[in-house]
């Protein structure tokens, strides 16, 4: 008769190849055990695999296009390959775009969509019923301070963002006497190609807050989701944030917020095709 194999648990990280996916890769490797890297870049998913093993963890690297309509089988069957099974998962694949929502192209708005909340529901929901049947593991899934609030001028991310705090904090709760834990990280600005690739880093809002770093984030997201928290947001000046956008009103917060993430020399959300400092802006 056939023994059944013993499966190892691993760590999964979605979108590892760089920020702060990487850097929680990192840091999970310091237990030593089994690192799955995923992301679509080949180079990035290389470099993560050396910096997991350099910290003492076990590195397997999935190229995959979250995407694509089986991307979380794809995980799945690469998992069972390996003689793995997902014990925690990281979700930290995602992308933002600063503009208004009259004039970024509607692909890529509506990619968002897919990436920060479709493929991201999908992983958690395909792995969850698997942790909780053996009452262990979890889910640590990357939000922002932009989900405490909406944001005018990056409104489907900010959007997207807000979702991720919501579904996390809800499951928190749900499954908080099974033994599996679902912990919500939502930094501030972080020094990473994200604000440079969103046109975020171009705003007067990513200016004025303080950055922190990837591994800053990554430290803290670990630890916090290591001791059970539903909600773990890294270092003061983000706490801060996350309170002012939660009290002030309406009225004050959502117009600072459309004014601190638009250049004049962005083109008018009236749809008038000029320049907001030509068109409305002269107003």
């Amino acid at each position: 008769m056939n023994q059944l194999k013993q499966l190892r648990p691993a760590v999964v990280v979605v979108g590892a190849s760089r920020g702060i996916g990487r850097s929680i890769a990192k840091v999970a490797a310091r237990e030593r055990g089994a690192v799955v890297l995923v992301a679509r870049s080949t180079e990035g998913l290389a470099a993560a695999a050396m910096d997991v093993r350099s910290a003492g963890g076990e590195a397997f690297t999935l190229a995959l296009d979250l995407l694509a309509e089986d991307a979380s089988s794809s995980l799945q069957e690469f998992l069972s390959a390996n003689d793995l099974v997902c014990d925690v998962l990281v979700n930290s694949a995602g992308y933002g775009l600063r503009g208004a929502a009259t004039t970024l192209p509607l692909g890529d708005q509506l990619g968002m969509i897919d990436v920060n909340i479709r493929a991201l529901s999908e992983m958690t929901l395909r792995f969850l019923p698997g942790m909780v049947a053996r009452r262990s593991g979890g889910v640590l899934n990357l939000s922002s301070i932009a989900g405490f609030t909406a944001g005018p001028n990056m409104a489907l991310y900010y959007a997207s963002k807000g979702f991720v705090r919501s579904f996390s904090e809800a499951l928190h709760q749900e499954l908080r006497h099974t033994g599996v834990t679902v912990t919500c990280v939502a930094p501030g600005p972080v020094s990473t190609e994200f604000l440079e690739t969103s046109g975020a880093g171009q705003a007067r809002l990513f200016k004025v807050l303080p950055k922190v770093d990837a591994e800053y984030v990554a430290e803290h997201a670990w630890r916090g989701f290591k001791s059970g928290r539903r909600l773990v947001v890294p270092g003061i000046s983000a706490k801060l944030t996350a309170f002012a956008a939660t009290f002030l009103p309406a009225v004050v917060r959502l117009p600072l917020i459309g004014r601190l993430q638009r250049r004049s020399s962005d083109l008018c959300a009236c749809g008038s095709g000029k320049k907001f400092r030509e068109c409305c802006g002269a107003r």
